[in-house]
């Protein structure tokens, strides 16, 4: 599976009110593996950063002037999308803003050129409801070394996003075993574990560990006034 992480900066806050796209990054990973095969696009917006904005990237207006607006590049950063999985921090955002540059170059949105686009902030909200899951507060849990990011960039924070993403999901894949991997002979498949030999311990419960579960029955039988679908099964 081919994936890209792609992160932007951008003038402002607002792409309905006129702020613009200055930098893409795009890191490329296949099997869960980075190629190399990364893309990184300054751009011109025609216009100043808002001060703010400014702050956080620092993407001068003398830095871009020379830099080649976004419809000069269009078709070079849709071909090296298509058909891959987006993977994007707050991808809102992000995606807002380039289907405003893309509508703007009378191209189709974003999402009719890739395979879909993921949010890996409510990702990581879905895995660390109520704490802060900022790509610096992520690098900070899962120990991804952020030192390098004094200034938000867009291929920097692709690449720290790909390392955070590789270890949110590591989970995924830690009971497969890689044909491809380091072991493996050519040709050769991964066998099933069989447990047929293994002698594994009941250990059963004690007479007050079944009282217990049995109360904890009783009230929910209790609750559901009388409804409980075990109750009606044995009955």
């Amino acid at each position: 599976m081919r994936q890209v992480f792609l992160d932007t900066e951008t003038t402002g806050l607002s792409a309905q009110d006129g702020d613009r796209v200055i930098e893409i990054g795009c890191v490329e990973l296949v099997n869960r593996k980075p190629t190399g095969n990364n893309l990184h696009l300054y751009l011109n917006p025609g216009r100043d950063s808002h001060e703010e904005a400014l702050k956080v990237h620092g993407l001068t207006t003398e830095f871009l002037a020379d830099k080649p607006a976004f419809e000069e590049v269009v078709d070079t950063f849709l071909s090296y999308i298509a058909d891959a999985q987006l993977l994007i921090h707050n991808a809102p955002f992000d995606v807002g803003f380039l289907n405003m540059e893309l509508s703007r170059c009378s191209k189709p949105s974003l999402q009719g050129s890739v395979a879909g686009v993921v949010d890996t902030l409510s990702m990581a909200k879905e895995m660390f409801p109520g704490k802060r899951n900022s790509l610096d507060a992520l690098c900070d849990r899962l120990e991804v070394d952020n030192s390098a990011r004094a200034l938000h960039g867009a291929l920097l924070d692709a690449q720290l996003l790909a390392e955070v993403y590789i270890k949110l999901t590591r989970g995924q894949d830690a009971l497969l075993i890689e044909e491809s991997g380091p072991s493996a002979l050519p040709g050769s498949t991964a066998a099933p574990m069989d447990l047929r030999s293994l002698d594994l311990p009941v250990i059963a419960a004690s007479e007050k560990e079944l009282a217990a579960h049995e109360d904890v029955l009783l009230q929910l039988d209790k609750a559901s006034a009388q409804k409980t679908v075990w109750r009606r099964v044995v009955a």
